[in-house]
């Protein structure tokens, strides 16, 4: 397994030419801003689906122009663009990345084996604007004395999260059906009421079977596509408003905004929750912000896609203040303001502009997924990085057809965009909602501002994102509970998950044995040393884990280099190389005992390769030639541990060769067994490429370095420890259905240590214990 943590794209570390800004926001075009540059396929016919319709006058074309507008304005742009982007992690954006900052700020984490040690990493001390304000200091002191606040926290980002997920579900849904809903207007009504489902699911099945390719392989085709429909859409809307309405930039007054809740007072109201799919992929921006720069995102917003979506929806309302009273332009949506020479054109290129903009919150869904397992938040799942330069682009196959069906259910369950629209718009407001909560404490605990600064932003954008939550729960019954019912049994199992590892975590460390009772171990008491190396996989940071005792107890011997190793997640967005591996030595040096931790962050990518092994012995050769430049351990060592940071090769290489081992050839020769062709077999030598000897190595030193390649060469074994944990007897029934059920379930279907996946069966060794909750 190899951690690496570069981005999606290679952004400079410092100061970026505009040549590469240019080029970062041209290929923003293609990843953020499909979805949100789709919106206008569907936000008008969504508004004026039921709530209002039939007008004679323009008061309510224009009032809708105005909230689309406005909305616009200030959530995407001034919320977004100019707020949110500076509430990075290290370079990072989403929930995870404003829940990990108030965590490193505020200590309210939710990682079982969080060491004070990690607080040491470059990435975990980020930027802060002055010092801390008095407030700032009272809010952490209540966010980290009462256990309620944090599990809220906890529970607050959960929901941000499965949201998310839900997005991905329902957008590829009602973008690439209203996308097809264009085949209405060139056959009959009968006609196309059978044949736009069927091939809203074609191309749906199309897009989630070619994930595993990976979309790097048509990357390339992605911002060429969202250009040319940014153009479309935008060279329509000119059109429409200098040949139908010139005057409807009036609209832009935010007057007609009162005019119009004045005029259609409750139905205007209702009609909001279409109006929010205006806004549908703004999240997008921020999310996907470590992949870009906020300059290049800022760039491609502000003077492409801003002013594309307020020509489109301007030119469709200029078209429908004409023809307002045609009864039938209503149900038709955006196709019938372009002009009948271009339909089949733009059709094309609306389906594949909706096909981009899925790809985009279908890929962001398995990013969440995947920092959800790293954080402890999910079962671990399999992860297929689909491309080999471009790390962030992955694939999960079991959620991608999860996806898949779930998406095709709602599809052929709703059969028309308003259902989906008061489905996708709850989704949409509830992960907006959120990130104003979050940034709320960001902006007193990281920022270091006054709590009127943090009130004012959470007063004004919460009761804007507010006026819209309302109106889309409002429609609950009409396609709204889809978002509630898919992000509750996300909840649910995230939850459990999360309360189960936990528990089991809090059993490991209370059933943990001493230092001393695996120092007592001897020849005396039976327990013999074999060779090779003994890898011990545990989630413990200290102790030795109690599977390991009852694997020694059942099987008296263990390895001549044992180690300890915790694979562990830290609320940081990525770990340098050169602070992943914190090394340890257990006891004297002649027990060859050690200790490694393994730390990554929440979006670095693991690699199934043996690189692993190669670093894991190589930290420990480090803490070796590193021992005396540092204060000796203490000989009689037990509980006590001194961890060191050591840098995989890089003082010591690693040098692995394969030679024919003739030993076995000329033995069999002497006793004439040897056939007319030898079988040779090849083996392993291993060697450690060292400095220059005058560096001040000692006998002791080469020694034990020297058992390290013995047992290098000898092969490792992983020794994995499974904890099975299930509700004791007299619990309530929702515990044993959550634990008994929910957890044993996704224990076992849940995929094991990254690191042992290439390693045969015949070196792994997996010891169970169950407890009782």
């Amino acid at each position: 397994m190899e951690l690496e943590s570069a981005s999606h794209l290679t952004i400079p570390a410092k100061k970026e030419s505009w040549r590469t800004v240019l080029v970062l926001a041209y290929q923003s075009l293609g990843i953020v801003y499909g979805d949100l540059g789709t919106s206008p396929l569907y936000v008008y016919k969504n508004t004026f689906a039921e709530d209002i319709e039939h007008s004679e006058t323009n008061e309510e074309i224009f009032g809708v122009l105005s909230f689309i507008f406005w909305t616009l304005t200030l959530v995407p742009l001034v919320k977004y663009v100019f707020i949110v982007l500076r509430a990075d992690d290290n370079g990072e954006g989403g929930t995870f990345a404003l829940y990990s900052l108030i965590c490193r700020h505020a200590r309210v984490g939710s990682l079982h084996n969080s060491q004070v040690a990690d607080e040491e990493l470059s990435a975990y001390a980020s930027k802060t604007d002055g010092p801390r304000t008095r407030t700032g200091s009272r809010v952490r002191s209540l966010l980290e004395k009462h256990r309620v606040l944090q599990r809220s926290l906890l529970l607050l980002a959960l929901v941000g999260t499965c949201m998310v997920i839900g997005d991905g579900i329902l957008t590829p849904a009602i973008s690439v059906f209203s996308a097809v809903s264009g085949l209405e207007l060139s056959m009959s009504t009968k006609q196309h009421k059978y044949i736009e489902v069927p091939v809203a699911c074609i191309v749906l099945v199309a897009l989630f079977s070619l994930q595993h390719y990976g979309t790097h392989r048509v990357g390339f085709l992605f911002a060429p596509i969202v250009i040319i429909w940014l153009l479309c859409i935008s060279t329509i809307g000119v059109y429409n408003i200098i040949y139908w309405n010139p005057q409807v930039y009036q609209a832009l007054s935010p007057h007609y905004m009162y005019k119009f809740l004045r005029r259609t007072r409750r139905r205007g109201w209702m009609s909001l929750g279409g109006i929010l799919l205006c806004i549908t992929g703004s999240e997008a921006m921020f999310a996907d912000l470590g992949h870009f720069s906020q300059l290049s995102i800022k760039i491609a917003f502000t003077f492409v896609v801003y002013p594309s979506l307020i020509l489109a929806y301007m030119g469709q309302a200029a078209y429908l203040s004409r023809h307002h009273i045609i009864e039938s332009d209503y149900h038709i949506g955006f196709y019938v303001s372009v002009p009948e020479k271009l339909r089949w054109p733009v059709l094309v290129i609306a389906i594949l502009a909706a096909v981009v903009g899925s790809q985009a919150i279908i890929t962001g869904t398995f990013s969440i997924i995947k920092q959800c397992s790293a954080l402890g938040c999910f079962p671990k799942v399999k992860i297929v990085h689909t491309s080999s330069k471009v790390n962030g682009q992955i694939y999960v196959p079991e959620i991608n057809w999860i996806l898949m069906t779930l998406c095709l259910a709602v599809t052929i369950g709703f059969r028309d965009t308003k259902r989906l629209g008061n489905a996708a718009g709850l989704a949409v407001i509830t992960v907006m909602l959120v990130t104003t909560c979050l940034m709320s404490l960001v902006i007193v605990l990281c920022w270091n501002r006054s709590i009127l600064v943090a009130l004012c932003f959470i007063v004004f954008f919460g009761s804007l994102e507010s006026l819209y939550f309302s109106a889309s729960l409002i429609k609950f019954l009409q396609g709204a509970w889809v978002p509630v019912a898919l992000s509750s049994v996300f909840i649910l199992v995230m939850y459990i998950w999360h309360y189960g590892t936990l528990k089991k975590y809090e059993l490991d460390v209370q059933n943990k044995v001493s230092v001393d009772w695996l120092l007592s171990l001897g020849p005396s008491l039976g327990i013999v040393r074999v060779k090779g190396i003994g890898l011990v996989c545990t989630d413990l940071v200290s102790g030795i884990p109690a599977t390991f005792s009852h694997f020694v107890t059942n099987l008296p011997a263990f390895h001549q280099v044992l180690v300890f190793l915790c694979v562990k997640a830290v609320p940081v967005p990525h770990v340098r190389a050169e602070e992943r591996f914190l090394v340890g030595r257990i006891g004297p040096k002649e027990n060859r005992m050690y200790r490694c931790i393994v730390r990554h962050g929440y979006r670095d990518v693991h690699r199934d390769d043996m690189e692993f092994e190669r670093d894991l012995v190589c930290s420990i050769a480090e803490l070796v030639r590193s021992e005396r430049l540092r204060p000796s351990v203490a000989e009689n060592q037990t509980e006590s541990e001194e961890m060191a940071v050591v840098v995989p090769g890089g003082r010591i290489r690693l040098c692995e060769e394969e030679e024919e081992d003739d030993d076995d050839d000329d033995e069999r020769a002497d006793a004439g067994l040897l056939e007319a062709k030898p079988v040779r077999r090849r083996k392993k030598r291993v060697r450690f490429v060292l400095p220059p000897k005058g560096t001040g190595r000692d006998e002791e030193e080469e020694e034990e370095l020297r058992e390290l390649t013995e047992a290098r060469e000898a092969g490792m074994a992983f020794i994995i420890g499974r904890s099975v944990v299930r509700a004791k007897m007299g619990s309530g029934l929702a515990k044993r259905l959550a634990i008994n059920l929910v957890y044993q379930f996704l224990s076992r279907n849940s995929r094991g240590p990254e690191f042992a996946v290439n390693v045969p069966h015949a070196s792994t060794l997996e010891v169970n214990m169950t407890y009782d909750v």
